[in-house]
């Protein structure tokens, strides 16, 4: 056991206390008295619905990260992740073939023995407070097409990051970047395009009045927009959203049909303007500048450690590789991919009150308040979260401060 395993195992003890302790004081405010702009967006009958969606996800969330928590420490202590490391020696001597499949056993292998908590999460928690549409064939077909895009999209580029550090050794994280880099764009492109297919149905929005009159608010605010398209979110959940991806010619706003059924024609638009105003800040652009930066950073200090055998070791392997090494690394970088997220939370809870202010310039403040109560209501949302559950995880501010920042 060397130095560096203990402090793995401090810092998944440490990273599990934190979210506990930060889920329990979620939990105390559950009961909160609703602040008073808020006090249309439940009556009785739905509020106490709320609450206790949120306890059962509470008590559930408590279980499955306990559960990851004891699987994670069981697979360090025992010896878990050398047994699968000799398993894949076993079958091949080649690097990049043996590194493929070492993460091809543990991902899928995690998945399946976690499944049954998905399984329940889906067709009895979401089932009973209404909101699961999913039916058993579709719920089966994504993850197999989840397991078949890692397969192709991660285990290509793990591939591609093993042969640039094969050929250039310390350099390898110049040319990752440079790859990570031009995939994350492509997808930022194309992701609505290649993707999104896959698993969901998209077509242009009918011709009609709300088409009218997302298009004349687009006119008007010098927005060029030709995709508009409707997903069936239905299929799968109750819930509504939209969102909005590309630039360029690329540039489309994806409604949910969910989202059409629950709001007014003018709530609609008010989300959209919401989007658009995230699009004109350069919020996207930021956010993908931020995220390339992100990467850089981390592979530059990644380059740096994987060829230290410690932090292979620390995993509990006895033969240091690039593989062993990734996993030690990845697990003892999380301290700092908190911290950053802290920052990037912030900074996005900032751009969606300017999106909030933009919605309000451009189109008006009431349909963008009413349509967010709604979303709230129809999702049972947690109308009184706890401060410091909001600052570490919360990438949009709570409801009640962005209904207060829009009637200001």
């Amino acid at each position: 056991m060397t130095p560096l395993f203990y402090a793995i195992i401090f810092i998944l003890v440490l990273q599990y206390t934190v979210e506990t302790v930060l889920d329990y004081l979620n939990a105390q405010h559950y009961n909160d008295p609703v602040p008073d702009e808020l006090k249309d967006v439940f009556d009785v009958n739905d509020y106490k619905k709320a609450q206790a969606y949120k306890k059962t996800n509470y008590r559930f969330g408590l279980l499955t990260s306990t559960f990851s928590l004891v699987l994670t420490l069981c697979f360090l202590i025992f010896g878990g992740f050398e047994w699968v490391d000799q398993m894949v020696r076993n079958v091949t001597d080649h690097q990049i073939a043996m590194a493929l499949l070492f993460f091809g056993i543990i991902l899928i292998g995690n998945d399946m023995v976690t499944l049954p908590f998905s399984y329940y999460a889906t067709f009895v928690i979401e089932e009973k407070f209404g909101f699961n549409k999913t039916t058993k064939k579709i719920f089966f077909l994504d993850k197999l097409k989840g397991w078949l895009m890692m397969a192709l999209i991660g285990g290509g580029m793990l591939a591609a990051v093993m042969g640039f550090y094969q050929l250039t050794g310390p350099h390898f994280w110049v040319y990752a970047w440079g790859l990570v880099a031009i995939f994350t764009i492509f997808m930022n492109l194309f992701y609505s395009r290649l993707v999104v297919p896959l698993f969901n149905k998209q077509t242009p929005l009918e011709e009609g009045s709300l088409k009218s009159k997302i298009e004349a608010y687009a006119k008007n605010v010098g927005f060029e927009l030709q995709n508009i398209f409707v997903i069936d979110g239905s299929k799968r959940s109750t819930k509504a959203n939209a969102y909005f991806s590309g630039f360029g010619r690329e540039k489309r706003v994806t409604l949910y049909d969910t989202l059409i059924n629950d709001l007014e024609e003018e709530e609609i638009v008010a989300v959209l303007a919401h989007e658009v105003g995230h699009y004109k800040r350069k919020h996207i652009v930021f956010n993908l500048i931020a995220s390339l930066l992100l990467t850089g950073l981390t592979l530059y200090i990644l380059s740096l450690f994987v060829n230290n055998p410690e932090v292979s070791y620390a995993i509990g392997v006895s033969q240091a590789s690039f593989h062993a090494a990734l996993i030690g690394f990845g697990i003892l970088y999380s301290p700092i991919s908190e911290i950053t997220g802290l920052i990037l939370n912030r900074l996005s809870r900032k751009f969606e009150y300017q999106a909030d202010d933009y919605a309000k310039a451009t189109y008006a403040a009431l349909p963008l308040i009413t349509s967010l109560k709604k979303l709230s209501k129809n999702s049972l949302s947690n109308l009184t979260p706890h401060p410091a559950y909001v600052f570490v995880h919360y990438s949009h501010p709570p409801l009640y401060a962005r209904i207060s920042n829009l009637k200001k």
